[in-house]
């Protein structure tokens, strides 16, 4: 049985890894020969419109799809050992599989139509990876995940109606057609709303640090590169058509705020996962917030450079986890560099590369995303929304470090860190390997004309002195205690708010879907009491039988019936002769 667990994995490891390399390699391709494959196969016509399944091969989907199966080949290989207890490790391996193939479809698929198909495909399986685990706390988790993207699922199928008036669903005829019209101006709000459901902008980001109830690879998988990242590759994609500067306004402040408040609530977690979780939340919204400034390239860089090392800091976080017992609350860690420092160094790593440390994978994109911002005409909030969240990345990276590395260890006086699991570092350690490369070969492979941004000295600065300053107080406020913390800085209830993602699960819960799904209880019971119990099977027995019990007592030959009914016809008779 082991042999066969073991088996699927090595398997889809390499499978996935030579699809990886095989992409790669095509890339490479078609980047050098300005090369782009476009197949459409028709699957049915009906009155002049075209059900097509289309396929879109350019550079932009082939290195996106060499991403997703590198992390995707390495979380397999990762889950080998970290599932290993697992009795049913094959489900999961499919699930995961199932997983990458719809975002396969997403990605390669330039028609709305298909787009859903992997878009719904994502939602489902990212659902079932959440409840893997069949606790109160996964289900519940899930259904928040599940309730969430279904608006954005509903919102696709809004904008597969409204290109019928186009008569084709592919978005790459539009690129010159009808700016100024307003359906397109309907598509596209649809679409930035649909994108923020799935890449959890404000209104709807308490999803993404709700589905780490989900196992540790399924969360370097789907809530780092994959799941989280399709809202804005779907937005690249679908760049042209955001043509309204109203919804980018409206885009540009909410994906800040969401950028801002992830790194607050951050900084008062204590779950590890949840950290790493709303770390992501951030870098989202700022490739978001990338995008609704029209910089699509930008965006698309960040968000490749970001998959490598936020998966590498999540199997980093599972291999603690593990080694910790299964105990994710920081304060119990502590000194885990002396026992395990291979994952470590790991971990240190991918810290750095998302504090934006020079010359690590997340320097190249974010230095420059920041440049772009000084450079452009922007107010003063957007500006000091960039540069506040930007220190608060280093502030809860800097904490973090202090509380898991330097301070002192604080689970159990007799309780031996056993050594690293080989399996799991191999893993790592690719990711390490593109976590340091990826930034500059990215930079030099999709901006191939240099970048000269000219700005003065204490704006050119600006970044290094918000890390400068981020990282100086994570390291004191690693030091404080909570409570004094809560007395030194606010009040107990402002730190309550800032704390649980500005109430934002709270409202989601019970603000949108406990009251309308209590709602539509009340509703279904009044409907099940009301016309429905008349006319449907229950009310037409009764009628039925009522009618049956009449005619039984009207045959009965009774004497006083059938006088009754004689003098009845009888006057009826006289009443039609009258007429």
């Amino acid at each position: 049985m082991n042999n066969i667990k073991y088996s699927i994995c090595f398997i889809s490891f390499f499978f996935l890894m030579m699809m990886s390399l095989m992409n790669f390699l095509m890339m490479i391709y078609f980047f050098m020969n300005k090369m782009i494959i476009f197949l459409e196969w028709e699957i049915i016509s009906f009155n002049s419109t075209m059900i097509v399944m289309s396929i879109l091969l350019d550079w932009m989907s082939l290195l996106f799809m060499m991403f997703v199966f590198l992390i995707s080949s390495v979380v397999i290989y990762y889950s080998k050992s970290y599932m290993m207890s697992e009795i049913n490790l094959s489900r999961f391996i499919i699930l995961v599989l199932l997983f990458v193939m719809s975002m396969m479809l997403l990605i390669i698929s330039p028609n709305i139509i298909s787009i859903l198909l992997g878009w719904d495909g994502l939602g489902l399986v990212s659902y079932l990876l959440v409840i893997y685990y069949q606790n109160l706390k996964s289900y519940n988790a899930g259904m928040l995940t599940a309730l969430s993207n279904r608006i954005g699922d509903v919102l696709i199928l809004m904008v597969i109606a409204w290109m019928m008036n186009y008569g084709g669903w592919n978005y790459i005829f539009y690129l010159e057609f009808m700016k100024n019209d307003n359906e397109m101006k309907m598509i596209s709000m649809m679409i930035i709303m649909a994108a923020m459901t799935k890449s959890a902008q404000i209104p709807f980001s308490s999803w993404l640090p709700a589905a780490m109830a989900a196992p540790t690879p399924v969360s370097a998988l789907v809530h780092s590169s994959t799941l989280v990242t399709a809202g804005v590759y779907l937005l690249i994609r679908f760049n042209f058509l955001l043509i309204n500067t109203f919804f980018l306004k409206i885009l540009l402040l909410l994906s800040g705020l969401t950028m801002f408040m992830a790194g607050v609530s951050a900084n008062y977690e204590f779950d590890l996962k949840k950290i790493i979780a709303l770390s992501t939340l951030s870098q989202l919204g700022l490739m978001m917030s990338i995008l609704s400034m029209g910089l699509p390239d930008l965006a698309f860089f960040h968000l490749l450079t970001h998959a490598m090392f936020k998966a590498l800091l999540f199997m980093c976080a599972g291999s603690i986890i593990h080694m910790m017992n299964d105990m994710q609350d920081i304060r119990y860690m502590g000194g885990i560099s002396n026992f395990i420092p291979l994952t470590s160094l790991c971990m240190n790593i991918s810290n750095m590369a998302l504090c934006g440390i020079p010359f690590l994978a997340g320097f190249y994109s974010k230095d420059l995303i920041l440049e772009l911002v000084s450079f452009s005409n922007l107010n003063l909030l957007i500006f000091f929304l960039y540069y506040f969240s930007t220190g608060l990345t280093m502030f809860y990276t800097i904490r973090l470090i202090m509380y898991l590395m330097i301070n002192d260890f604080n689970l159990m006086s007799i309780y031996n860190l056993y050594d690293e699991d080989f399996v799991m570092l191999k893993s790592m350690f690719i990711l390490l390997l593109m976590s340091v490369l990826s930034g500059s070969f990215l930079s030099w492979m999709i901006f191939s004309y240099p970048y000269m941004i000219y700005l003065p000295f204490n704006l050119k600065m600006m970044v290094i002195y918000v890390v400068l300053l981020g990282g100086m107080m994570g390291f004191l406020i690693s030091k404080m205690e909570i409570y004094s913390v809560n007395k030194f800085l606010m009040t107990y209830s402002l730190s309550n708010f800032l704390c649980l993602m500005w109430f934002m699960p709270n409202l989601s819960t019970y603000g949108l879907n406990f009251y309308f799904l209590n709602f539509g209880q009340k509703l279904l019971k009044i409907v099940d009491m009301g016309w429905s119990e008349v006319y449907s099977g229950w009310g037409m027995m009764k009628i039925l039988s009522k009618y049956s019990n009449f005619y039984n007592f009207y045959q009965m030959n009774n004497l006083k019936i059938y006088l009754f009914s004689f003098i009845f016809w009888m006057m009826m008779v006289l009443f039609m002769l009258l007429i």
